[in-house]
């Protein structure tokens, strides 16, 4: 089926007339449910169930997800890496399948297609030795085991299905330990997880981790303790004790922990990836369209700083990153005082349809807490401003898969996205 419409402006016939052939082959083919269907539109992200006429109305107010070009969720089978046709699973895995090149990526290993030898890639990080060699053949052993004899699924690809899935639809961990536990039961797949922890602790070694730091409860300072023999109990300035009094067990729990998300590795892991790799380089190779601003390359600040600062522009590799920031309640209730304040890197090297894609954001910290930190939150962002120092200053070395080199890169804060009462709090 013809999805060139997705593109199109929803005012055009073809918009129009794609949509109507998408109703129909939506009820038609897909889940239905009281004669409503799932909406794709951003708004419902298909969460929330609608009526034909509801739906055409919410995607003519709204675009069609550009992304959504295979309607897993509305009736189409998607013939690619999850395909459970095991003729082409076997030809996609005989020629390189997805998710090996998505493990490469993430441990930073890539082989030479002729030589097949490991083309070194990445092998420290903050200039130490990186062994995570071990790491991947173990996440290749755990991974490449068949749910069951005969099956076209291996367990990695199972958990990183199920995973999406979570993810798209909102689902518990509860709700995906009980769909695990049936599976296992119902087709005796002995190499599945029972539990979502178990499931996991088999793809934690595709993330990142991050740092716990805990933190006064009166937003005063932050306890980064340098010798863990000599750690401080009580805040230096109000005196209040680091530890929660409330919960009484054997390991004390500090009454706030700041959860910061270390910048330098994924910086690196961008250029680990060889697609977006190439997307880094986009702001230098692409050409421009007769003047006109589509990326904030065009405009006057980003080409007043690379005069400024010449050799920083010269390289293309330096990143060049937005700082947002905005408390909310995350229960989504008006009575609940509640306050969670995240912090979000863009980087602003990515083409325009890609830059502020949520999927690119890069999550900075998480600071915790009843009430707003406002003018205290300089307190939390410090961790992240003695990093941007370090890549202003000394720069680090990156792996660039595409061109299988070693370069040295920077990094530079260059504007902020807020609105005013944020604003206030970031220049408080």
């Amino acid at each position: 089926m013809d999805k060139s419409w997705i593109a199109k402006p929803r005012n055009a016939d073809e918009y129009i007339v794609g949509l109507e052939n998408f109703l129909d082959f939506a009820f038609q083919h897909g889940a239905i449910e009281n004669n409503k269907i799932i909406c794709p539109c951003p708004s419902c992200g298909f969460r929330i169930w609608h009526t034909r006429k509801d739906v055409r109305d919410h995607l003519l107010y709204k675009p069609f997800p550009k992304n959504y070009v295979v309607w897993n969720f509305h009736g189409e089978k998607e013939v690619t890496k999850f395909s459970t046709s095991a003729h082409v699973m076997r030809e996609t895995l005989a020629t390189e399948h997805p998710l090996d090149n998505m493990v490469n990526d993430a441990f930073g290993i890539h082989m030479d297609q002729e030589s097949g030898e490991d083309l070194g890639t990445e092998d420290f990080v903050n200039d130490e030795p990186r062994e995570n060699h071990r790491d991947f053949d173990e996440f290749l052993k755990e991974g490449n085991q068949k749910l069951q004899e005969g099956s076209d699924f291996t367990k990695l690809e199972f958990i990183v299905k199920l995973y999406h899935i979570k993810v798209l639809r909102g689902l518990s961990d509860k709700a995906i330990t009980m769909v695990l536990e049936l599976v296992r039961d119902a087709f005796s797949c002995v190499n599945l997880p029972t539990t979502f922890s178990q499931a996991k602790k088999l793809i934690q070694k595709l993330s990142l981790d991050y740092v716990k730091i805990d933190a006064c409860p009166n937003d005063c300072m932050l306890f980064e303790d340098e010798d863990p023999n000599n750690i401080q109990q009580t805040c230096s300035l109000c005196g209040a004790s680091r530890w929660n009094s409330k919960k009484k067990k054997k390991k004390k729990q500090a009454a706030k922990v700041l959860r910061y998300f270390p910048l330098k590795p994924r910086l690196q892991r961008l250029f680990m990836c060889r697609k977006t790799t190439e997307h880094m380089l986009w702001h230098a190779i692409a050409k421009g369209e007769n003047e006109k601003m589509v990326h904030p390359r065009d405009g006057e600040a980003w080409k007043t700083f690379d005069l400024t600062h010449r050799e920083f522009g010269l390289q293309p590799r330096n990143v060049r990153l937005g700082l947002a920031s905005d408390d909310f309640n995350p229960y989504r209730s008006m009575s609940s005082t509640h306050s969670i304040c995240p912090v979000f890197l863009i980087p602003y090297n990515l083409p325009p349809w890609m830059c502020m894609k949520h999927t690119s954001f890069i999550l900075s910290m998480v600071i915790p807490g009843k009430h707003s930190p406002e003018n205290n939150i300089d307190i939390y962002l410090k961790p992240l401003v003695r990093e941007l120092k370090e890549l202003w200053d000394e720069g680090m070395e990156i792996y660039d898969a595409s061109e299988h080199k070693m370069f040295k890169i920077h990094a530079a804060l260059i504007w902020t996205v807020s609105d005013f009462p944020s604003l206030s709090m970031l220049f408080g």
